[in-house]
């Protein structure tokens, strides 16, 4: 079975309550109760608060629809940016 290091963990922990305070105060709007974004990333309340907890089971796709909606998608690029020029110089292949 598999299982997350306690610092997976808090790092997702962490990921979740970031979601939840960007769900509370995005762009200055008054703040969106949980069904109501749940609805709009296109998830059962019981999975957005899966993904506010830091569940590892959400699909990513969630997560990328939810950041999407807050206006924050751009972030994902740098998650696995390249590190090496060698990488770069591959990129242009593709």
């Amino acid at each position: 079975m598999f299982s997350l290091s306690s610092e997976e963990s808090a790092a997702l922990t962490a990921l979740g309550a970031r979601l939840r305070r960007a769900r509370e105060s995005f762009q200055g709007q008054r703040r969106e109760r949980q069904s109501d974004f749940a609805a709009r990333v296109g998830v059962s309340v019981p999975t957005y608060r899966k993904m506010e907890k830091g569940d590892p089971g959400v699909p990513i796709g969630y997560w990328v629809r939810a950041l999407w909606l807050l206006d924050r998608l751009d972030e994902v690029d740098g998650l696995i940016a390249p590190t090496d020029p060698v990488f770069e110089a591959l990129r242009e292949f593709d």
